[in-house]
């Protein structure tokens, strides 16, 4: 009987999409949960009966999709960060020395997931192969008083068991970050430019608007349909004034910067350089503290040339005298 407490989740990035590297570097991912697997539609027939019974059931075509949920790590997740961008890459050294930078792009990536379920026997396969996998979506939440969680919505092509990982030649794993998980609370959130102290929560989405596509003759989808770039989030504010609300009556655009620490000193700036507020409405359900949750939609900054900015500084090297 397999258990949570002894699954492992893989991954390494392809190079042609829907095949695994030969000779691959797998890398440990860090999750709290995975829900990564294979359905098939039931495609029933139709045929009517006079004994009311279904005379035949069938398989649809393979549909790979799941969550990867996690706490964010510095430096664990850059690749996966990198895809649900489509970014070509990281930009060393911007804005500034020693900060490296990505942004929304249209270079897609391709992934390959390994699930390793290690207390089953190699006779009942416990390594569950997932390939062609791309980050359809990803979520950020950023409590006052929690870490920051995430997770990752995957979609893939093809999936397969096996007993071991011989057929993908000689697999190296690389080492497994140990940077400490980050919170909100010891960064901060500046809105429209300024520090704002009175966030109790935020919530960040990424979604690429991607779907299978299947065609005739074969179960495995072709390369995922691919939509725009879509960042949504909230932000939920103590109301101590109207400022917030006069920006949503008036149409008026803003931007936010979620600032990320963890103990180490590890930096990570997610930057949404315009937006605009869908709703600002202070309900009032007792008699506590109001709350004003504040939806937004990003949009294109023309002055960016981005809807999202993801700036990585890792901690300085102490300096040697």
């Amino acid at each position: 009987m397999a258990d949570g407490s002894r699954h492992a989740l893989y991954y390494v990035k392809e190079q042609v999409s829907n095949i695994t590297p030969t000779n691959p570097a797998l890398s440990t991912l860090r999750i709290t949960g995975c829900t990564l697997g294979l359905d098939k539609d039931d495609l029933q027939s139709d045929e009517i009966r006079s004994d009311r019974q279904i005379a035949d059931s069938r398989q649809g075509a393979n549909q790979i999709a799941g969550d990867i949920n996690f706490e964010l790590s510095y430096g664990t997740f850059d690749e996966l960060i990198q895809g649900v961008l489509q970014a070509a890459g990281w930009s060393t050294d911007t804005p500034s020395a020693g900060t490296d930078q990505i942004q929304t792009g249209t270079n897609r990536s391709s992934f390959t997931f390994i699930r390793h379920f290690s207390d089953i026997t190699e006779s009942d396969n416990p390594y569950h192969i997932f390939t062609g996998c791309e980050i359809s979506s990803m979520q950020l939440s950023l409590p006052a008083n929690g870490r920051v969680t995430g997770s990752f919505s995957i979609i893939g092509r093809g999936m397969r068991t096996a007993a071991n990982l011989d057929s993908l030649s000689a697999v190296t794993y690389n080492p497994v970050t140990t940077t400490l998980s980050m919170d909100a609370f010891s960064g901060g959130i500046s809105e429209g430019g300024s520090s704002i102290s009175v966030i109790t929560e935020a919530s960040l989405t990424i979604q690429n608007g991607m779907g299978a596509r299947f065609v005739v003759g074969s179960k495995e989808s072709i390369n995922p349909e691919n939509g725009r770039s879509n960042v949504t989030g909230q932000i939920s504010a103590y109301f101590e004034n109207s400022n917030l609300i006069d920006k949503f009556l008036n149409e008026e655009s803003s931007s936010i910067s979620f600032e990320l620490r963890d103990p180490q000193g590890n930096f990570i700036l997610i930057n949404l350089p315009r937006l605009n507020y869908s709703s600002a409405k202070p309900d009032v359900s007792g008699e506590g503290s109001i709350i004003l949750p504040m939806p937004f939609q990003v949009t294109l900054d023309p002055t960016t040339n981005t809807n999202i900015q993801i700036q990585r500084t890792p901690v300085a090297p102490p300096t040697t005298p």
